[in-house]
């Protein structure tokens, strides 16, 4: 067999790319200590010499000091040799600090979470299989929520409810409403309090999740808002619901068929489906040219693939795509189907009814 030829310089230019990769996942980490450790709340505040910054947050000086190095050297934080001070900019502070749902710092704490079952799923790439959902939590229930609360907090009521045309007007006047794979039910709460005429319940697998959402909502004084624990591809039909939501719920279930069947059977007449979902094609060459494309597929790898082929199910993936989500949709029962961009870039909004 005829040895290929090696261009020299194509590969040293992918191995400065695949260095740059690995920089990156090592600069998410340190993304990751310094959301936890309060860092970039502290620097968002003011430059200051690392001594400065690390007795703002309350920490030990010399680690923050060789933090800042890798802050500095990637790009996140401006450094001053003169004064020896650390700026955070305000373009960068308002992605990694705040209150916001600009504040994309949670999401570092993802990797090194999903980072723990690499062996794992290493283990499903040669024998089948999957990492069961039950072994990603509790800790992935807070990720969640820690990487869509602020998010909702500020597109819920505003963005993605009105996608749907006249919903919330429903909404004001008082209908039923279920959302299925609710989690730590944090949108079900939003929507409680926001339209106190409309009644509310979540249902999610995870006991830990449910028990969250119970206890928010008596913090926020619901009475019309609830949770259940419940495997919604056993929805009942009965009673029927005016509105079901999913929110990033339907890519990782171990039957997505069955759950959007039931969601279908379990819709009042004249009622509406509404799901959020990642915004993708099911084809590949048309995710070529996406820039988070493989972050979602690396993702779907990590989590959402495998906790549904952990249980022999359909493991559709993170990046199910919007053909094959509209035939499934179209299969269950639903004729009209719109998809419209959500307020955020990563999602679609799937307004769907009977």
């Amino acid at each position: 067999m005829q040895q290929q030829q090696i261009d020299g310089g194509r590969a040293r230019e992918f191995a400065g790319k695949l260095l740059g990769l690995y920089t990156g996942g090592i600069l998410s980490l340190m993304v990751d200590i310094g959301h936890r450790a309060g860092l970039f709340e502290a620097a968002a505040r003011g430059p200051g010499t690392s001594q400065e910054i690390a007795q703002r947050a309350g920490l030990n000086e010399r680690y923050v000091r060789e933090w800042l190095g890798a802050m500095a050297t990637g790009g996140i934080f401006a450094y001053d040799a003169a004064s020896r001070t650390y700026s955070l900019p305000a373009e960068h502070a308002i992605c990694l600090s705040g209150d916001t749902g600009f504040n994309l710092a949670p999401m570092s704490q993802m990797l090194a979470h999903m980072g723990k079952h690499v062996h794992k799923i290493a283990h499903a790439f040669e024998n089948g299989g999957g990492v069961p959902y039950s072994e990603f939590r509790p800790e992935f229930t807070d990720l969640m929520d820690a990487m869509g609360r602020r998010r909702y907090d500020e597109l819920l009521i505003g963005g993605y409810l009105p996608a749907a045309k006249g919903l919330p007007e429903r909404l004001r006047q008082g209908i039923r409403v279920a959302d299925i794979g609710c989690g730590t039910g944090h949108c079900v709460n939003i929507m409680a309090r926001h339209y106190a005429n409309s009644t509310f319940v979540g249902y999610d697998i995870a006991e830990d999740a449910i028990a969250k959402g119970n206890a928010e909502a008596q913090e926020m004084g619901l009475s019309n808002a609830r949770f259940d624990v419940l495997d919604v591809a056993k929805l009942p039909p009965e009673p029927q619901f005016d509105l079901i939501t999913a929110f990033d719920a339907i890519h990782d279930q171990v039957d997505p068929e069955t759950v959007l069947r039931r969601a279908s059977d379990a819709l009042a007449p004249g009622g509406t489906f509404l799901m959020i979902d990642i915004k993708a094609s099911s084809n590949l060459e048309e995710n070529l040219g996406n820039p988070v494309a493989p972050l979602l597929y690396g993702i779907s790898t990590l989590h959402c693939m495998t906790v549904s082929l952990a249980h022999n199910g359909a493991g559709l993936g993170t990046v199910w795509g919007e053909q094959l989500a509209r035939r499934m949709l179209s299969q269950v029962g639903f004729r009209n189907v719109d998809v419209v961009d959500a307020p955020d870039p990563l999602n679609s909004i799937y307004v769907c009814r009977k």
